[in-house]
């Protein structure tokens, strides 16, 4: 590889504080060359966003596969409660080539069918990538590219909600940030509940048990507990006594 340490240390995923997608960013649909932006890619969903090198067949392609079979197990509807985007980074990377690849990992199905692949000129997949801290190097002796193995996950309006490890990407994370990124919308009572009781780790890219936070409700329900116990005594007592 052409690289040094040097080019090597800026290839990484990290979303400066407050990101947002440019929603204005036109690319085209690999599926039916149809122009379109990225916010009406997005029609307004929570969207799991994955930039792609759809030439790369080391890491892109179990990335993609793993993501695919965790959005298909979470148990949302894809389309519906939110929307899957690939957007390519590499231009030599055309429209038949970005189908072939994503059709090979996602396999037949709903996550396949709904899903919005994109291609585009450098000027418009930079400014998504540079405004969502996603940061890759070209590597000319060997025609490829060092890309992080990360996605995101954004809000309808294009706020970064996560950054994620699509290669640790596991059903429940997924489920959990995506309702999350839907501010209410999507996912069930259930799901919300979960959240107050789990935290993001970036370290990791998972969700992970806020034991203070856990703590914090546990001790607040023994103490109404022993409060609502306290009165219906007192209420018993005063119901007893002799007139």
């Amino acid at each position: 590889a052409g690289l040094t340490p040097k080019d090597l240390s800026g290839v990484a995923l990290a979303p400066p504080p407050d990101a947002r997608a440019p929603l204005d960013a036109a690319f085209t649909s690999a599926a039916d060359g149809r122009r379109l932006s990225l916010g009406e890619a997005m029609n307004g969903r929570p969207t799991l966003l994955m930039p792609l090198d759809y030439a790369c067949r080391n890491v892109c392609d179990p990335m993609l596969a793993v993501a695919g079979a965790a959005l298909a197990a979470t148990g949302l509807e894809p389309g519906t409660d939110y929307r899957l985007v690939t957007l390519g980074f590499n231009p030599r990377a055309e429209a038949d080539k970005a189908r072939t690849m994503v059709a090979e990992q996602l396999g037949s199905g709903p996550v396949l069918d709904r899903a919005v692949v994109l291609v585009g000129a450098p000027g418009p997949v930079a400014a998504v990538t540079r405004a969502l801290g996603y940061a890759y190097a070209y590597d000319r002796d060997t025609d490829s590219y060092a890309h992080p193995a990360g996605a995101l996950v954004l809000a309808g309006d294009g706020r970064v909600a996560r950054a994620l490890s699509p290669l640790a990407m596991t059903a429940r994370d997924l489920r959990l940030a995506l309702v999350e990124a839907g501010e209410g919308r999507v996912g069930s009572l259930s799901d919300r509940l979960v959240l107050l009781c789990y935290g993001y780790d970036p370290q990791t890219g998972i969700y992970t048990p806020l034991i203070r936070r856990i703590l914090t409700v546990a001790g607040l329900a023994t103490v109404l507990a022993i409060a609502g116990l306290i009165l219906w005594l007192q209420r018993r007592a005063g119901r007893a006594r002799p007139l």
